[in-house]
């Protein structure tokens, strides 16, 4: 098997896209843990009072949010300039090229709704 004709080239492109995707889900992990710690924390300092997060942790929590969407997005955009640029000796034969760029896709959408509920939360809480 000659390295121009190699499948494993595509699944190793594939393998780096999803530690990408995986990487920018811990992100918006730690983005939303932060985002509601400084409600959590002062619940237990006042409990029964005011249960409107505060505004500082919210907006560092939003900003790694997006930062984790983003680089989702940026990730599955790079692995599809990539693809579209192999040759079709280099594609391997029966497998769906476009299934882990739409999760990306997907996770990277669900990422900003995620930002945006956020931040409606923080200026509309009732």
């Amino acid at each position: 098997m000659s390295e121009q004709s190699d499948p494993r080239v595509f699944f190793a492109a594939e393998r780096t896209m999803l530690a990408w995707l995986r990487t920018g889900l811990a992100i918006i992990g730690i983005g939303f843990l932060v985002a509601r710690f400084g409600l959590f924390l002062r619940m237990l300092r006042n409990p029964g009072t005011d249960l409107s997060p505060p505004l500082a942790s919210s907006l560092i929590g939003i900003g790694f949010v997006l930062l984790g969407a983003i680089l989702i997005g940026v990730a599955a955009w790079q692995h599809k300039s990539f693809v579209q640029k192999m040759t079709f000796d280099q594609r391997p034969s029966n497998y769906s090229m476009q299934l882990a760029i739409w999760i990306s896709v997907l996770v990277a959408f669900l990422g900003m709704a995620l930002a945006l509920y956020l931040l409606l939360s923080v200026f509309f809480t009732a």
